[in-house]
């Protein structure tokens, strides 16, 4: 059996640069680690429990099948700021019938991104009985 200590997503953007001014500016992701030198540096960033990594350059567009899902406190809180910050909503927060609230955004190179709150009364936060 594999023991995984820690995992994360890389990303090898069309533009480092223009990606980590998105994700740690824009976004505001906490970076966890640098690495190398140059514009296809590595910048390694806190992604709640895992992370993700934005290091080398891509020639081609990331696949439409590639998505991040990312939990926030408050989505509408976090529209306000994105839109402010100019990035793009792709979809206003709604409430799923699932329960979830989801707003979508993508990042430079089109990679979309849902932003996901969990209401308190959500069964992924509180089952009665169990």
């Amino acid at each position: 059996m594999v023991h995984v200590l820690s995992g994360r997503t890389l990303l090898q953007p069309l533009d480092p640069e223009r990606s980590r001014v998105f994700y740690g500016e824009q976004l505001g992701l906490s970076v966890y680690r640098e690495f190398g030198t140059g514009p296809e540096r590595g910048t390694v960033y806190f992604l709640g429990g895992g992370f993700l990594e934005v290091s080398g350059r891509s020639e081609t567009p990331p696949s439409p099948a590639v998505r991040l899902w990312m939990q926030v406190a408050d989505v509408a809180a976090a529209h306000d700021e994105l839109r402010a910050k100019g990035v793009e909503i792709v979809r206003a927060p709604v409430k799923e019938p699932w329960g979830l609230i989801e707003m979508w955004i993508a990042d430079p190179d089109g990679t979309r991104i849902v932003l996901v709150e969990v209401p308190a009364d959500h069964p992924l936060r509180y089952r009665p009985g169990i």
